[in-house]
């Protein structure tokens, strides 16, 4: 197992996945929380069984998959619902991230969680990697990328852990208003940083 971990996490549209890839482009391994998300919804897993028991056969696609905007949709409105969805999947796609952080074989491993905080996921990394942008930018890109309405994003964002709140749990930050040469020499940075890190474990 890559003895370093570093979480890496920021809102919605904040730009964690383009980090995330110059992290890879390095021979960096990432564990993508959303990836493994979808893992343990894929047909025939235990997740999309008793996610169907609970919701209905109406929350599958025709193809047997889940229809993750219905369920999206049917959770956001209902409290209890999420509460119920994230007690059965959380953790399942935890014991799955540290079975696939268990066999990482890079310098350090990337543990790339949108809701790292929010879901007390911090504690399986020793740092933690905040990708920051402004509530304003953050709606405005995702806005244009998922063609959704302003008052969805708001809710999403609403729901995750304020800016302030991330800033000062991270260890570090990627200040990703700037240009792309500039959130490179960042990655840059920090990958030296974490190279020297773990040589010293």
């Amino acid at each position: 197992m890559a003895k370093l971990i570093v979480g890496l996490t920021g809102g919605i549209g904040s730009g964690k996945t383009t980090v995330a890839e110059l992290f890879a482009e390095k021979g960096i391994e990432l564990v993508d929380a959303d990836i493994v998300a979808r893992e343990v919804v894929a047909p025939g897993s235990l997740g999309l069984q008793k996610i169907s028991q609970h919701f209905g056969e109406n929350i599958l696609l025709s193809n047997g998959e889940l229809d993750r905007k219905a369920l999206r949709d049917l959770v956001f409105s209902q409290p209890e619902q999420r509460h119920w969805l994230n007690e059965l999947l959380h953790p399942m796609i935890r014991s799955e991230m540290l079975r696939q952080l268990d066999e990482t074989c890079s310098s350090y491993a990337i543990l790339v969680v949108p809701l790292l905080f929010e879901n007390g996921l911090d504690r399986l990394v020793n740092y933690t990697l905040v990708v920051d942008i402004s509530p304003q930018e953050q709606m405005k890109r995702v806005a244009a990328r998922d063609d959704v309405s302003a008052e969805q994003v708001q809710r999403i964002i609403d729901s995750q852990a304020s800016r302030s709140d991330k800033l000062s749990k991270a260890d570090d930050v990627i200040d990703n208003h700037g240009t792309q040469s500039a959130l490179i020499q960042q990655v840059d940075k920090l990958h030296q940083k974490y190279l020297q890190i773990a040589e010293n474990l």
